[in-house]
């Protein structure tokens, strides 16, 4: 459903814009509202709504009884926040998002799929170098290429 790499800016109110393509996705799959939280590899995951509810019955079924567990869950669940886009498709990422992933003004709005991520320009540029010296090594090892 999203999928590119797209640069933009925090504005001066704290509003991100999705990029058009993105925008033209979710209204064609009904999508009214994102569900924010922290990512991995210090980024920002943002959900649709029902991709949202299908992650979350996922680590809803993991045993509470394991300290991993109840780490992962407390950090995803207690960083979630629901944005709705205005008519522009600006939304506001809330402070402890942004100082989650180091976010000051410059942002890459990745499509991964089934979520989008955000990142800091900075950080992202960095993990695209590294990532991108193993990618082939890593699609032999993951897919059996």
């Amino acid at each position: 459903m999203f999928y590119g790499e797209y640069k933009h800016s925090i504005d001066r109110k704290g509003r991100l814009i999705l990029p058009a393509k993105f925008r033209e996705a979710y209204k064609e799959y009904g999508v009214e509202r994102f569900l924010l939280t922290r990512g991995l590899d210090q980024c920002i995951f943002m959900f649709g709504e029902e991709e949202w509810r299908a992650q979350e019955q996922k680590f809803k079924s993991a045993s509470f009884t394991k300290q991993e567990t109840r780490s992962f869950n407390r950090m995803f669940f207690s960083g979630a926040v629901d944005v709705v886009p205005d008519k522009q498709g600006r939304f506001i990422v809330p402070p402890y998002l942004k100082e989650y992933a180091g976010i000051k003004r410059d942002t890459v709005i990745i499509g991964v799929s089934n979520r989008i991520e955000i990142w800091d320009r900075k950080k992202w540029d960095e993990f695209y170098s590294n990532s991108s010296k193993t990618f082939e090594q890593t699609a032999e090892n993951l897919l059996n290429l």
